[in-house]
């Protein structure tokens, strides 16, 4: 019986890979480096800001103050925020469906007010109860603390809670928390999950439609 459902943001609800790229390859122009291809940046990403840079600039082994360039790297993705980045095919739909019988929320290791913003800017944002960004008191994504408290405020047990995500990151945090996982195939982070650390006990899913589907076979919608 799944009675709650947690998302990630990136590369679950929206596409934002190319606009995370496009601020990455203004990071590094900006220090005289070769820009990385998209799929690479895509590749870096789910830990939050603060690790993607270090992963972007150790990849062109730049030896720049860290603080100075996640600051630079924030306020650059913050122009290009809205740039490319929309959500997946079939998103709206299914929130509107799950969310008439489930509460919702979104734990994501992007900052708050970013994630905020992009939520407000495609109509999602009151799709969800809760909205806890990497920024937040509860710590980022693997850490558990943030999918525990909102089971908590949902009413529901972890065990019947969904964390539903891309990246080995949403994998490892659904664990630590006892919940259930569900990983878009379709996301970008999805290629870099490790297959030592699948078990068979994940949903996998090519569409966010698919989604319905699955909870619909334990749960009634």
């Amino acid at each position: 019986m799944i009675s709650f459902v947690a998302f990630d943001l990136d590369g679950t609800l929206i596409d934002s890979r190319r606009d995370l790229a496009d601020a990455a390859n203004a990071l590094l122009a900006e220090y005289g480096a070769e820009p990385l291809d998209e799929r690479t940046v895509g590749s870096m990403v789910g830990e939050g800001a603060r690790v993607l840079v270090s992963r972007v600039l150790n990849a062109r082994n730049l030896d720049v103050p860290q603080e100075d360039a996640v600051t630079r790297y924030l306020e650059l993705y913050d122009q290009h925020l809205l740039g490319h980045t929309r959500p997946y095919e079939g998103v709206t739909e299914v929130l509107a469906r799950l969310g008439a019988h489930l509460p919702l929320a979104v734990l994501t290791n992007k900052p708050g007010a970013m994630t905020e913003r992009l939520l407000s800017a495609f109509n999602l944002r009151n799709r969800f109860a809760h909205v806890i960004g990497g920024d937040s008191t509860h710590g980022r994504k693997p850490d558990p603390s943030g999918l525990l408290w909102l089971a908590r405020a949902s009413g529901v047990r972890p065990q019947a809670t969904v964390m539903v995500g891309d990246s080995v990151i949403d994998l490892r945090t659904a664990r630590a928390a006892g919940s259930r996982v569900c990983l878009a195939r379709y996301g970008f982070g999805f290629l870099d999950v490790p297959s030592a650390e699948l078990d068979g006990s994940e949903w996998l899913i090519d569409a966010p439609g698919d989604l319905v589907r699955l909870i619909s076979s334990v749960s009634r919608l």
